[in-house]
């Protein structure tokens, strides 16, 4: 029981992020060279968006799966 009331939390958390933020930004290193001791590197950075519907499908789950009672059998 403890679990699912962690992972509704985690959903409505990550829900509430991704409508506040709209996406993420990580950096992809896609070329590197070493002349002798001259070393070049290029990062790239890329974007996602995440869309406003999966935001707001995150947090509903997480609060269905908080709010619905659980039967034990």
């Amino acid at each position: 029981m403890e679990s699912t009331k962690l992972l509704a939390l985690v959903l409505i958390i990550a829900g509430v992020l991704a409508l506040a933020y709209g996406g993420f930004t990580y950096t992809k290193e896609t070329h590197e060279a070493k002349v002798g001791p001259v070393e070049m590197k290029v990062n790239e950075k890329e974007h996602v968006n995440i869309p406003i519907w999966a935001g707001v499908a995150a947090v509903g789950v997480g609060a269905a799966i908080l709010l619905v009672p659980v039967k034990n059998s």
